[in-house]
């Protein structure tokens, strides 16, 4: 796979989004890097880097404000499904994110999404198996004290 056409897919809302703006720094067989600015910027959040870990089943992303000002890491718990006829990757959010912010406290959201979606049918229980088993190993990881193994990735692009 070589510098692949990213799209994001969401459960809530239901939208699959071209990250025509991305801009890859870096492709191999293990993660994907990206350069972005927000497609919607908010009162916060103006820009970021991401690092897809493909083996993984999560993205990690570092999140500022328009001053440059660390906003906070946003880790997504997702799934990945490349198309090669287009190259195309499809990053399908499976709902459960983990935001560590600048002070070290690390905050779990939308775990009450896996059920909505799990009732909607709009999640498989294989698709919530995968993500909470995910959620696990990054959490495992970040208790662990091995999240700057991850990071790195981007800290190593910003100098």
């Amino acid at each position: 796979m070589k510098n692949p056409i990213l799209y994001r897919q969401r459960l809530i809302p239901k939208e699959c989004v071209l990250l025509k703006d991305d801009i890859i720094l870096e492709c191999n067989e293990d993660l994907i890097l990206t350069k972005w600015n927000a497609l919607k910027p908010k009162k916060d959040l103006h820009h970021g880097y991401s690092c897809y870990f493909l083996k993984e089943g999560f993205k990690i992303s570092k999140f500022y404000r328009a001053d440059n000002s660390l906003l906070y890491w946003y880790c997504d718990i997702v799934d990945y499904t490349y198309r090669e006829d287009d190259n195309a990757l499809v990053v399908t959010d499976l709902l459960a994110d983990v935001i560590i912010y600048p002070d070290g406290f690390v905050k779990v959201v939308d775990i009450d999404e896996m059920v909505t979606c799990l009732d909607s049918g709009d999640i498989s229980v294989g698709q919530l198996k995968t993500s909470l088993t995910n959620l696990d190993r990054l959490l495992q990881i970040i208790y662990g004290n091995r999240f700057g193994e991850f990071t790195r990735h981007i800290e190593n692009v910003e100098e």
